[in-house]
């Protein structure tokens, strides 16, 4: 049994408009225009048409879906979540810099 798997590599540097945006993520642009009412994404420009999502966004958009279609969250409950999950990652980040930074005490 052969498996195709299908992997989209994103420069963080890159910028996509709301059309694109939507064909990568397979989600409306409706979707999209509730993402940013609730805050789970910032897009730049100050209108739909300029508006431009990087590599975040799309993480934040793939994750709210997953929340939504496995969990049922909503999209207020996905914020939340989305905002919890970026904490623990500081979190852990910050625990690693120290753990690093007590061994190098350690040494001396």
């Amino acid at each position: 049994m052969k498996t195709d798997i299908q992997y989209t590599v994103f420069d963080e540097t890159s910028a996509y408009c709301l059309k694109d945006l939507c064909r990568l993520c397979r989600v409306h642009a409706q979707f999209i225009h509730d993402l940013i009412d609730e805050g789970i994404l910032s897009p730049q420009g100050t209108d739909p048409r300029d508006w431009r999502f990087g590599a975040v966004e799309i993480k934040r958009i793939e994750i709210s879906v997953r929340l939504q279609k496995d969990l049922h969250i909503n999209l207020a409950g996905a914020a939340l979540a989305l905002d919890l999950l970026e904490e623990i990652e500081e979190l852990r980040s910050s625990r690693s810099l120290l753990e690093q930074f007590h061994s190098l005490e350690k040494r001396d």
